[in-house]
Parts: structure tokens; sequence; C-alpha cells
């Protein structure tokens, strides 16, 4: 179908009155004005063709209209899935933050079960080596919970959080939740200064921060995307600059603002200062399941969908009682 008037009909939708409407009456008009349409052919004749054309572009319109819907549902369900498995992924990390170290667990239990060494001045009346006993058998100290010394060979070296899951550099402050970042980036001046003194330009994986005619504090490429058109930034009593960032991804933690700062360990930090009211009510009560789902299995419980099973099999046992389930084996 071509579009070479496209930009004519425009004119005349954007200068005529009533709509389509409108348009209809000046197109039939000039065909009145200037052509024979209507008295060079019968009326029957006028009138298929004006249907022959309205059935041609209307089947034409329904088939991209119907494409647009597909696209749109495609679109949904790709966004469907992703906001599924980027909740799925929330939930492994949490559950990661918080999980003690296996090794130590069992460490833990066993230490309870240990019998008390021999003190050594006792141990020569046992009868055998008691230097031996002292090195071999003797049960090692147990260290609860993770500590300094179990971190990840690639965490070694990185800062660890602060009261904000973000980082204290020399030059700003940083915090995090899942969706959203805060910088205080302090002037350093012996005075106060106004907003006209200070640079701050935000682009989506960008970042600058300063004063005027100064260089700049903080600029460099971002950890990841952000929302410009919800940044915002502030002076905070002519001493702070006060920035704000939404994140585009807002299911992960960032190690750093800029690429080339230093870096924290994102497994110390605290989930708890991630809240579910931050998510949108689909994806919320997605990870309330998934949160549920993994407490029941860390419990030897049934999950969610386990329970949904063992209603649907009582209700059925209730409705048949003269069948017998007592030799039947559930899994």
């Amino acid at each position: 179908m071509s579009t070479d008037y496209d930009n004519v009909f425009l004119s005349v939708a954007q200068s005529v009155e009533g709509g389509i409407q409108g348009i209809l009456d000046a197109f039939f008009g000039f065909l009145s004005r200037r052509t024979d349409f209507y008295t060079g052919a019968a009326e029957k004749e006028a009138k298929r063709m004006v249907l022959e054309a309205f059935s041609k572009h209307r089947n034409a319109a329904l088939e991209r209209k119907q494409k647009e819907l597909e696209e749109l549902h495609e679109r949904d369900e790709k966004e469907r899935k992703r906001r599924a498995q980027r909740a799925e992924e929330a939930i492994k990390a949490n559950a990661k933050l918080n999980s003690v170290p296996e090794a130590d667990a069992v460490g833990d239990a066993k230490s309870e079960e240990q019998p008390t060494a021999v003190p050594p001045e006792h141990s020569e009346s046992a009868g055998s080596e008691p230097k031996e006993l002292e090195k071999k058998d003797l049960p090692k100290p147990i260290k609860v919970g993770p500590g300094d010394d179990d971190e990840e060979e690639e965490d070694k070296g990185k800062l660890k959080p602060n009261e904000g899951n973000g980082g204290d550099l020399p030059n700003y402050r940083w915090y995090q939740t899942l969706g959203e970042l805060d910088i205080k980036v302090p002037t350093k001046l012996p005075r106060r200064i106004k907003c006209r003194d200070v640079v701050v330009e935000i682009s989506r994986r960008h970042i600058k921060v300063g004063l005027k005619n100064q260089p700049p504090i903080l600029d460099g490429k971002l950890y990841n995307d952000v929302k410009v058109e919800e940044c915002s930034w502030l002076l905070e009593d002519g001493l702070t600059i006060s920035i704000s960032l939404e994140k585009v991804n807002k299911m992960e933690w960032w190690t750093r603002i800029c690429e080339g700062e230093p870096e924290i360990n994102t497994r110390k930090v605290q989930p708890e200062n991630s809240k579910l009211s931050d998510l949108d009510g689909e994806t919320r009560s997605m990870v309330e399941k998934m949160m549920y789902d993994q407490r029941q299995r860390e419990m030897g419980l049934p999950t969610s969908e386990d329970q949904k099973k063992q209603e649907m099999l009582q209700k059925f046992m209730a409705a048949h009682p003269e069948m017998d389930f007592s030799k039947c084996k559930f899994s």
C-alpha cells in the first residue's frame, strides 16, 4: 500500500473539523467538484468502488492490528519470564548471603558430640603415647558463621559494605537498595556553596560530579544502566552533593559506582535492607512464594506445591471412604 500521499492527507486531517467525518466530506466534495465520479458511472458502480476500497484497506488495517497485538503479547511474555528469572536469582542470592557454610554447620554438630579431651596429667595413666593423642585426637576449634578467613578467593581484597550496603571511599560514600543508589559527595570546602557552583551530569551509563572550574570529583562509566529521567541531585547544607540514581535492573547489587573504583563484597550485603514493597505486585508475590518454598525445603517440610497436592489427595480420600488407602505409598 503506497504512502506517497500520507503527508497530503495528514495536512487535510489537521485542517478540517469533525475528525474522520470531516476528511470524508472533504474527499467526496473534491470528487463532486473536480471529477465525474457521480455522473460518469452508474450509482451502483460508484458504490461498488467505494465499498471495494473500504474492504481492501479495512483488511489491511485489521492484519496490521493483529500483528501489533501478537508482538505486544510476545514482549509481555518475555518480560514475565525475565521478571521470574530475576526473582529466582534474587532469592538464590539472598539465600547464599544468609546461609551458614555447610562445612561449619557440620563441624559445629560434630563438636557437640566430641568427648572432652583428657587433661595431660591424666593421659599417661590411659596407657599409650599421650603426645600422639594430643596431636591427632583432640578436636580442632570450630568456627561458627562466616568470618574474614572464609572469603572466596574472588572476594579477597574487596571492601566490606557499609551500613547502607554500599562503600566508603576517600572522595564519597554511597548506599544502595535493590532498586536505588544514593551517593554523598562532600565538597571539602571551608565554606558553603550554591547549586550554581555544582556540576552534575548523568547519562544512562555515565556520571560526572564536581565543582565548576575544578577537576571532577567523580567521573566514569557506571557499573550498570540507570533511568536518567528518574535520577536527581541536590546540595545539602551547601557542603554535600547528594545524588539519587534509579537502577534499570532492580534485582542486583552493585559492587561499585564506576568502573575502576574499589569493589565491595556483595556476599556480605545485608539482604534485609531490600524491601519487598519496592517490587511490583507480580514480582513480589513470586518472590514471597519462592522464599516460603525455600524455607520449607531447608526445614524438610512440604513446599506450597506439595501442600496443594496433599490437600487434593485428602479431598479425594474424603470423597471416597469406600476405598482403602492404608497400603498405598505416596511420594
